[in-house]
C-alpha cells in the first residue's frame, strides 16, 4: 500500500531527480504518466505537438488507463492548455476524442474552420451529445412546464374528468362528514381545458465564445420548450448582430451550428430585437443568457432593460447555464438589474426546468433563487 502511494506522488510530482520518492514505475505505468505528463507537464516534453496520429495515440492511452468521466476533463484541459482545437476540424480526431458538452461548444467555435468534407463527422459527434442530453432533460423539463400551466389554468367547477382530487379536497375538508367518512365537495377546483400558446419564452443568447456550454444547454432546453403546444418558443442569438433560430428549433443540431461563438457583444441591440417581437408582455417570459458584459452602448442597454421590466415582460438573467462553476459577469450591471427587481444568478441545467416553472407561475424569481441556487 506504501508503494502505490509513492508511486502517486511520483506521478503527480513529475517524475524528475528531485521527486524524493525513490520508485520505479513498471512499463504500464510509465505509459500512463506520460499520458498526463503530455498535458499536465508539457514544457518539458513537448505536449502533443500538432500531430493528428500523436494525438489520436494520446487520446486512446487516456481511454484505456481512465473512466469516461476523467477522460473527459484531461480532454478538456488539453485542448485549452495545449492549444489543439484545430486538430478538431480533422475526420480522424473527431473519430476519436469522447464527446461531451464542452467539446460541442468547442466544435461550434470551429465551425467555419471545419472542412466540408468532415461536417458529417462533426455532426455525429455533436448529435451524441445532444441525444444524450435530450434524454435526461426533455421529461423534466416537459413535466415542470406543463405542470405550471396546467396550475395556472384551474378553474372553478369544473368537468367531471378536469377535477383536480388533491386540489378539490383540501378545499373541502372543513366539510368532512364523520358519519359518512366523506367530504362533501361544495367546491370544486379542476384545470381548465388546454389551450394553445398560454404563455410566450423567448430565449436570448450571448454567442460570445466564454458562452459557449451555456449556449449548449440553452439550445437543448429551446427545442423540449418549442416541442410543448402550451407555450410558444423563439431562439433568439446575438453578438453584435442578432440572428433570429427560431426556425431550427426543432432540430437541436442545426441550431447549434447556427451559432456562431466569438465575436462582440451587443445586449442592447438584442434586447431591442426582443421587445419588437412580444406581442403579450404579461405572458412573456424572456431568459436572457448572458455575462452582461456589453460592448454596445451600455445606457442604451440599461433603458432597455426598464422599458422591458416596465412593460410586464417576466425577465430571467443568467450569466451561466451550466455545470462550469461560479461564471464571471459584470457585477455592476448585475447590481443595476437587482434594484429593477431583476435577479442574475447561475443556473444549473438540473434547477432550469424548476426555474422556468416557477417563472411560467409568475413566482418570485429572487426568492425561488435564495431558495434553489447555492452560491458558488
Amino acid at each position: 500500500m506504501e508503494t502505490e502511494y509513492l508511486k502517486r506522488w511520483r506521478m503527480a510530482l513529475g517524475g524528475n531527480a528531485a521527486d524524493g520518492t525513490g520508485v520505479t514505475l513498471t512499463v504500464e505505468e510509465q505509459r500512463l504518466d506520460s499520458s498526463l505528463e503530455a498535458v499536465y507537464d508539457s514544457d518539458r516534453r513537448g505536449g502533443l505537438g500538432s500531430s493528428v496520429p500523436k494525438v489520436s495515440r494520446w487520446l486512446g492511452d487516456i481511454r484505456e488507463f481512465f473512466p469516461q468521466t476523467v477522460v473527459q476533463v484531461i480532454q478538456r484541459d488539453a485542448i485549452k492548455r495545449l492549444h489543439i482545437d484545430s486538430l478538431l476540424t480533422e475526420k480522424e480526431m473527431l473519430a476519436t476524442v469522447v464527446p461531451d458538452v464542452h467539446l460541442v461548444a468547442t466544435l461550434m467555435s470551429l465551425g467555419r474552420a471545419i472542412p466540408e468534407k468532415n461536417k458529417d463527422m462533426a455532426r455525429q459527434v455533436v448529435r451524441k451529445v445532444v441525444d444524450d442530453l435530450l434524454r435526461k432533460l426533455s421529461s423534466p423539463t416537459q413535466q415542470a412546464v406543463t405542470g405550471a400551466l396546467n396550475r395556472s389554468a384551474r378553474r372553478r367547477n369544473p368537468r367531471y374528468n378536469e377535477i383536480d382530487w388533491k386540489t378539490t379536497i383540501i378545499k373541502n375538508l372543513k366539510n368532512y362528514q364523520p358519519q359518512y367518512k366523506t367530504v362533501i365537495p361544495e367546491v370544486r377546483i379542476g384545470y381548465g381545458r388546454k389551450c394553445k400558446a398560454l404563455k410566450d419564452i423567448i430565449l436570448c443568447l450571448d454567442q460570445s465564445g466564454s458562452m459557449g456550454t451555456s449556449v449548449v444547454y440553452s439550445g437543448i432546453f429551446g427545442s423540449v420548450l418549442a416541442s410543448l403546444p402550451s407555450v410558444n418558443t423563439r431562439m433568439v442569438v446575438f453578438d453584435t448582430s442578432v440572428v433570429d433560430l427560431t426556425d431550427d428549433l426543432q432540430d437541436p443540431v442545426d441550431l447549434l451550428f447556427g451559432v456562431q461563438l466569438g465575436g462582440g457583444t451587443d445586449i442592447a441591440r438584442a434586447l431591442t430585437y426582443c421587445q419588437g417581437v412580444i406581442t403579450r408582455p404579461q405572458d412573456t417570459v424572456l431568459v436572457l443568457v448572458t455575462d452582461l458584459y456589453e460592448g454596445g452602448d451600455e445606457k442604451e442597454m440599461c433603458k432597455r432593460f426598464a422599458s422591458i421590466v416596465a412593460s410586464g415582460v417576466q425577465l430571467i438573467v443568467l450569466p451561466a447555464l451550466n455545470d462550469d462553476g461560479a461564471p464571471c459577469y459584470d457585477k455592476r450591471n448585475a447590481e443595476y438589474l437587482a434594484g429593477l427587481g431583476v435577479p442574475t444568478f447561475a443556473c444549473t441545467p438540473d434547477k432550469f426546468p424548476d426555474l422556468m416553472a416557477a417563472a411560467l407561475s409568475k413566482q418570485d424569481i429572487g426568492m425561488w433563487a435564495s431558495k434553489n441556487i447555492k452560491e458558488k
